[in-house]
């Protein structure tokens, strides 16, 4: 009896030394994200492009349908890294450098990164990817927290190479705190992920868990792939979007992404009917959109790379990953005085050519967005929709989904949690501003979620505020109040502002109070500034 007290008080304090040690209980963390990416471009959120890496984790672990994001890039990235919103990191707007401590154009010194806090933490941290939160080198990644860093730190570039396509561009690519200049056969997608593992088969030697923000720039104009890529869809986009908006929309009711309840909302009035195109204009056409899916492609075959390696070094049981995109389908088109004459008379070759610049606008965004209204930029669904996944074996129960509403604010507070790490109140002697995220990990664990009581968006004077089954939701300039059901309306078709006032007057009366405590500055003042500014250099 005594021995087997004394196996069993062995096989207890083993298992405490065991599930006190660091590496045990402090999960690695990888954060994917998707530039320019539509809700509906995955397999598992309806899509027809090939994806099994990321349908696998999918399925094998969970996936959020109401998950939100900023609607542009450099503020979801602010948002994602900080826990804050964007005009409370200082990144509002874009990287525009203004006054406005809401419009400063880069992270201010009231919010950490999740690199800075994780790394006071114990973790090694490492960025892979576009970083857009301003290229000044003081703000360059291994200033904000990275130990290491690849990337593009400017908002675009040509994937095979460093191809300035602004007047005046500075440089864009950086090897942790120095310039880098491409070889020959370097292709972005496959150069973040050679250095994200790079990074992470190094830092295995240092025995800490890592933290891995991984931004790849698909599929964000230019629309660059590889010929390999592209000829698997060549040929798949000639049905026209009519039809292709009809099957995701089908499918995504079919896997329980899309209540039956919604509608798909009629093609966006930018958009042509398919039929109305000649046959060289269908092609045309179908050659962006094969490319489109082609980057797609080549960014799920790396986050294949990126797994098969957690595997190869033990590490994919200990390992958490989250992926989503930082807006909606982008309406963008090569065009105007903000793109050099060179990359302008590029924009006119096919998407194929390697030496093209062209872009996915109105017609192949709103396929991306299905089934949702409007791009990126806007705050209406098609704009901060995102898929989300959650992959953790042996953590989240495989299949699993939740309808509630979420945030990239979340992910902060998510990271932290799950590395038992605390958010600083002060950073470098600096006040830090109380986290607006509410961590995700019981979501994780299958319990229940708390969630948020309200959500707010704000870019370029749009608006809204999501309060759970209601959103309230504004375009700039009209600055007029629509108010949907998103249960039974998420496509924003039905608007019931008109019928129910006090609704809206409650809801605005929310946005309001956080618009002022968020530093947001009314966009028609910020473009009077500007323009004053302007004149004033002159």
């Amino acid at each position: 009896m005594k021995k087997r007290i004394l196996s069993l008080s062995l096989i207890f304090a083993t298992g405490l030394l065991l599930s006190l040690s660091p590496r045990e209980t402090k999960p690695n963390i990888i954060i994917i994200l998707a530039d320019d990416m539509g809700y509906s471009d995955i397999g598992s959120f309806g899509s027809e492009i090939e994806t099994p890496n990321l349908d696998a984790m999918a399925e094998g672990g969970f996936k959020m349908t109401q998950f939100y994001n900023s609607s542009r890039c450099c503020p979801t990235r602010a948002s994602l890294l900080t826990g804050l919103y964007p005009h409370q990191a200082g990144v509002g707007h874009m990287v525009n450098e203004r006054e406005e401590p809401g419009y400063r154009g880069m992270l201010n010194e009231e919010c950490v990164t999740i690199a800075e806090a994780l790394k006071e933490g114990g973790y090694s941290t490492y960025m892979t990817g576009k970083w857009h939160l301003n290229d000044r080198k003081e703000h360059w990644p291994v200033k904000q927290g990275f130990d290491r860093y690849f990337g593009l730190l400017d908002g675009a570039n040509s994937y095979f190479g460093n191809r300035p396509y602004r007047p005046n561009q500075k440089l864009t690519y950086a090897l942790d705190d120095a310039p880098y200049t491409p070889g020959e056969g370097f292709y972005a997608t496959d150069a973040y992920t050679d250095y994200a593992l790079k990074f992470i088969e190094e830092g295995k030697e240092k025995g800490k868990p890592f933290f891995l923000y991984l931004a790849y720039t698909a599929p964000h104009w230019p629309l660059h792939a590889l010929e390999e890529d592209i000829a698997k869809y060549r040929g798949r986009y000639m049905k026209g979007w009519d039809k292709m908006r009809e099957e995701r929309f089908r499918r995504m009711q079919e896997m329980g992404i899309i209540s039956r309840a919604i509608r798909l909302s009629p093609r966006d009035e930018n958009v042509p009917a398919w039929e109305s195109l000649s046959e060289e204009e269908k092609r045309r056409w179908d050659e962006k959109m094969a490319v489109y899916a082609a980057m797609v492609d080549r960014m799920d075959q790396n986050i294949g790379r990126l797994r098969q390696k957690l595997k190869e070094l033990g590490e994919d049981k200990n390992t958490i990953i989250m992926f989503l995109s930082d807006n909606g389908g982008s309406y963008e088109a090569i065009e105007g005085p903000g793109f050099t004459p060179e990359i302008l008379e590029a924009s006119k070759k096919p998407a194929s050519d390697p030496t093209s610049f062209t872009a996915y606008q109105y017609e192949g965004a709103n396929v991306s967005n299905t089934p949702f209204r409007k791009f990126k930029r806007w705050e209406h669904e098609g704009g901060i929709s995102t898929p989300f996944i959650a992959y953790y074996p042996g953590t989240i129960q495989a299949g699993s989904i939740s309808h509630q509403p979420a945030h990239i604010i979340d992910l902060m507070a998510t990271s932290l949690e799950l590395a038992g790490v605390t958010y600083p109140k002060t950073y470098k002697g600096n006040t830090i501003k109380p986290m607006e995220g509410v961590s995700m990990a019981s979501l994780f664990n299958s319990q229940q979620w708390q969630g948020h009581e309200a959500i707010f968006f704000e870019h370029e004077g749009n608006r809204a505020v999501r309060q759970g089954d209601w959103k309230l939701v504004s375009l700039y300039p009209e600055n007029k109040w629509a108010l949907y059901n998103m249960k039974s309306d998420r496509s924003e078709l039905n608007d019931l502002s008109a019928r129910l006032p006090v609704k809206v007057k409650q809801m605005e009366k929310l946005y309001d109070a956080w618009a002022a405590r968020a530093n947001v500055v009314p966009f028609a003042q910020l473009v009077e500034y500007d323009r004053q500014r302007k004149q004033n250099k002159k």
